[in-house]
């Protein structure tokens, strides 16, 4: 059987480092890109191949896929879109500028990646694009509309993209993790201090009670799970021979999907509200 190949985003560490170290123990052909490129050796070390892709950057995305389609002969099994990162605070605090950053990586670098993996797939008859969203997708809760507000645009993207790509031998594919054991919210800090001037803002009593949760932290959720609980359910949208259209990852997530269907906006809000 030749071995599968795929290209994953985001592996120095959480969600995607775990997939990378999972899926090439499974025996895929593991392609591992972080933004950093010691995060890179640090993959090599351990003997998966792993090179630079920052979402951001337009000429890093091509640069990566290109190596890879060369060390590959052209082809490529599968995607897994799955780096981002979070900049908290409150809508009413969030300058253009924040927007248009998180999106770059969130969303649009995500969009041009996929764009140029689609024809390759194509081409071979086959392929599943996998593109890991969040419960912030499904709903959305105070001082996290930056991040939500990408993660409910993918939604968005990838139902139509699956859609659109029914006939062709594509599967395109949503993972939605709750709360999970990573470093986002540590990550997210510099983004935070870039963009929000949060001293000056008319929450700034509501900021000083984040920035304790911030800074430092609060314990794990009560509902949190490893990054391995996101990895099981990507090989089985990997490897199933009829992958789901979405896999909820965590509790949370599981509740979320059900109160949006049911509740009145009104009601959501006020179940959203009590946490």
């Amino acid at each position: 059987m030749t071995q599968k190949s795929i290209l994953l985003t985001g592996c120095s560490s959480g969600i995607g480092l775990d997939a990378a170290r999972t899926l090439h123990a499974r025996g895929w052909r593991v392609f591992a890109t972080c933004r950093q490129a010691p995060d890179c050796d640090r993959l090599i070390a351990e003997g998966i191949e792993s090179l630079p892709l920052d979402y951001a950057d337009e000429a890093s995305i091509g640069a990566a896929l290109g190596e890879v389609l060369a060390r590959t002969g052209g082809t490529l099994d599968a995607l897994y879109n799955n780096g981002a990162f979070a900049c908290p605070g409150a809508v009413e605090d969030l300058p253009r500028g924040a927007l248009r950053e998180i999106f770059e990586t969130n969303l649009f670098g995500w969009h041009d990646l996929t764009r140029r993996v689609i024809p390759v797939m194509r081409a071979q008859g086959h392929g599943r694009i996998v593109n890991c969203s969040s419960v912030l997708g499904l709903v959305g809760v105070k001082w996290r509309g930056a991040y939500a507000a990408t993660k409910f645009a993918l939604e968005g993207l990838t139902d139509i993209l699956r859609l659109e790509m029914k006939g062709t031998g594509i599967d395109i594919v949503l993972i939605e993790p709750g709360p999970i054991g990573t470093n986002i919210r540590a990550n997210s800090i510099p983004h935070f201090e870039k963009w929000v001037d949060w001293q000056d803002s008319a929450r700034v009593e509501e900021y000083r009670g984040l920035l304790s949760r911030l800074y430092e932290g609060g314990g794990p959720d009560r509902w949190q799970l490893e990054p391995s609980a996101v990895t099981a359910k990507l090989i089985h949208a990997l490897e199933s021979r009829r992958p789901r259209a979405r896999y909820y990852v965590t509790t949370p997530t599981y509740l979320s999907g059900i109160l949006r269907r049911i509740l009145p906006t009104r009601a959501l809000d006020w179940v959203v509200a009590k946490g």
